[in-house]
């Protein structure tokens, strides 16, 4: 059948796949991916051959019309991109709205997120949390769009490299050093940590180690948490 599926992967740990993302990866005729030496690991440590298509953020309007044609053709195909939930601060919505448009069924597989990970962790009594994802390198730019989201009295959720979250925690100290927040770094795998604290207790923590690693999740609480 023509149906596009988008396929939500571990972010670490490969026990965190789900038995149906298995299934739909072996029920396919052809796997897109973010990454197609990245996926070809996760696919090879469970023992699936299929093959793949790059659709990635530089070449997914191309690697879109691609897929459709596939579909045109009467296969199914799975998309799944490097760790987590597709179109989360990775590629995918462009390929969601163009098979769509080109009238072909897409269905959703949930499973690991990096968001719903830290959120789960947080013992946030916020209602309403903004996924923000990545901000912009640019330290100007960072430091307005902080400024915004802790301002807007609402939690939210960032991601962030080892290059900058530093830099980052010490925006957000600077803005409420008081704020809650909540570091998630490597989650999931084998050294993951969470880290707990005001903004100035966090920051004081990273900005005191000889070497930060790992990728990082941020959780800010509201204003009045």
């Amino acid at each position: 059948m023509s149906i596009l599926y988008i396929v939500a992967t571990p972010i670490g740990n490969l026990g965190d796949i789900t038995h149906r993302a298995l299934e739909t990866f072996k029920q396919v005729d052809v796997i897109a991916c973010e990454d197609t030496r990245h996926t070809l690991q996760l696919l090879t440590h469970f023992g699936i051959r299929k093959p793949l298509v790059s659709c990635r953020s530089q070449n997914e309007k191309t690697a879109s019309a691609k897929i459709i044609e596939l579909l045109g053709k009467g296969q199914s195909v799975a998309y799944a991109s490097d760790a987590g939930t597709p179109a989360l601060s990775d590629p995918g919505a462009v390929l969601v709205r163009e098979v769509r448009e080109a009238g072909y069924t897409v269905v959703p597989l949930p499973g690991a997120s990096a968001f719903a990970t830290l959120l789960s962790v947080c013992g946030s009594a916020d209602k309403s949390v903004i996924f923000e994802g990545f901000l912009s390198p640019k330290p100007g730019r960072r430091r307005s769009r902080v400024r915004e989201l802790m301002e807007s009295g609402y939690a939210s959720i960032l991601y962030e490299s080892p290059f900058r979250i530093v830099k980052l925690l010490a925006d957000i100290a600077e803005i409420d050093n008081g704020r809650r927040v909540v570091v998630g770094r490597e989650l999931t795998k084998l050294h993951e940590e969470i880290v707990y604290g005001t903004a100035q207790e966090v920051l004081d923590d990273f900005s005191t180690r000889s070497k930060v690693l790992g990728e990082f999740s941020v959780f800010i609480g509201g204003k009045n948490t």
